[in-house]
């Protein structure tokens, strides 16, 4: 390439190549090793197995350095946190959306942690759930582009709940933004311990709610002057209209893609266990949808924070794009392809998947379409075709990582040292898994009791 193409390159893409540089100096050890992995997963869209990301033109090491460098890198979480932040408006209102997936390692005996983790499954009667490890994430939806999230923390849960390690990452954000930001949450952490625990957060929060739900409404007056002071409200179930009092405003509203909406909002509703934590529960009706288990007729949401505005309940729909990002991540960034031993190695693979979505944020402005012959043309360009026009993109702007240096033939494993097999872990097992583990022992032994004696309901765990 001429100095002067190299010149315009520079010229165009200086952004992008200020962040690649900046994020290459946190990467920590074996950052050039990690940082050429980074982009041979943007250049082999199809790999069989972990070790074919050393056959990219990028990756200029053999192949055991894809693995040496997930063993000795040590990626500054909160350094590329800072980094991310930082290419953000400063003063523009955020909107944050957290989730929780399942890295599956369902034969994986020698890798330690591993657990029982949610996932979804499309065999009727059989239990949504896996074996690995659990990951938790926050992202910020960008208000100009609606093709997916820019991911902040991508982090494995440890030894706590996702709740628990959601809050964990909303403080850790909220601390470096200016601006009170808005989180959005799936209905898996509308739960009173959730509440709890973001309730010094500053931020607003935007929950699905379940529809089996019991809350309670404001504390019931005092009635004489003995004993204490009522400190609950009268109960409010979701399934049971016979409890629900009259709303505090009635909104309805045609909108162009799911028809006639009737919305009920009741104000001042609380969860027993977070009475400080006022909410302001909106019930959205399907006028003209059946109902089915992909498309609830009724929906239930809950805004939790500062005086929320019109049409609130309408700012959850953009949720649903951490989703995409999952399955791009599994997919297309080959996420959960590798097969690690230790879960160190895990998490720092799972660290630069935030850093490789950045890098096509960036280059989404300028990346040209390359559709394989079967697809079509796009305008706008998904974060798949970001990538299929990224191999341009990245031999115009280079790469800041330094060359090899080869160290010489290894001397293999030394004589007279046996080796050891490695440990085997087992799976930790929660105490709710526990519970419904003792619940359908005790429903099958209920089952096959012979008739004359009386079947065995309970179960005490």
């Amino acid at each position: 390439m001429s100095s002067k193409h190299f010149s315009n390159a520079t010229e165009h893409f200086n952004k992008l190549i200020q962040f690649r540089q900046a994020a290459y100096e946190l990467l920590g050890n074996a950052r050039d090793a990690l940082f050429e992995l980074t982009d041979a997963v943007i250049q082999m869209r199809q790999v069989q197995s972990f070790a074919e990301l050393s056959c990219a033109p990028a990756f200029r090491r053999k192949w055991p350095s894809a693995y040496e460098a997930l063993q000795d890198g040590r990626p500054d979480r909160e350094g590329l946190l800072r980094l991310y932040l930082g290419q953000l408006p400063a003063w523009e209102r955020l909107i944050l959306v957290g989730d929780h997936t399942a890295w599956p390692r369902l034969s994986a005996d020698t890798l330690a942690d591993r657990s029982y983790q949610y996932q979804s499954t499309l065999i009727p009667g059989r239990m949504p759930v896996t074996i690995g490890h659990g990951y938790s994430t926050i992202a910020v939806i960008p208000q100009d582009w609606d093709k997916g999230v820019q991911p902040l923390l991508n982090e494995r849960i440890t030894n706590q709940k996702p709740i628990q390690k959601a809050a964990e990452q909303l403080r850790l954000v909220c601390q470096d933004v200016k601006v009170r930001p808005l989180s959005l949450w799936d209905c898996g952490y509308s739960h009173a311990a959730f509440l709890l625990a973001t309730q010094d957060i500053l931020a607003d929060k935007l929950l699905r709610l379940r529809t089996n739900l019991c809350l309670e409404g404001p504390t019931k007056p005092r009635c004489s002057n003995r004993g204490p002071a009522p400190k609950h409200g009268i109960k409010f179930k979701f399934d049971d209209p016979s409890t629900w009092w009259e709303p505090d405003q009635v909104v309805e509203e045609d909108d162009p893609r799911f028809g006639a909406l009737k919305i009920r909002i009741w104000k001042g509703l609380r969860f027993r266990k977070a009475l400080d934590c006022p909410m302001v529960v909106a019930q959205v009706e399907h006028l003209k949808l059946s109902g089915t288990r992909r498309k609830p007729k009724v929906i239930w949401f809950a805004w939790i924070g500062e005086d929320p505005p019109e049409h609130w309940w309408q700012l959850y729909r953009q949720r649903y794009r951490i989703e995409h990002w999952y399955r791009f991540a599994k997919g297309r960034l080959h996420w959960t392809l590798p097969r690690l031993s230790t879960p160190q190695q895990c998490q720092c693979w799972s660290d630069v998947m935030p850093l490789i979505t950045w890098e096509l944020w960036f280059a989404r402005a300028w990346a040209e379409d390359n559709p394989l012959p079967w697809q079509k043309k796009q305008t706008d360009l998904s974060l798949g075709r970001v990538c299929q026009g990224m191999q341009n993109i990245l031999a115009a702007i280079g790469t800041p990582a330094r060359l090899c240096k080869p160290r010489g033939i290894s001397p293999g494993w030394p004589t007279g040292h046996p080796r050891s097999k490695r440990d085997r872990h087992k799976v930790v097992r929660s105490a709710r898994w526990e519970t419904i583990r003792a619940r359908q022992k005790a429903q099958k032994a209920a089952q096959k009791a012979p008739p004359g004696r009386p079947k065995k309901t309970d179960c005490s765990v």
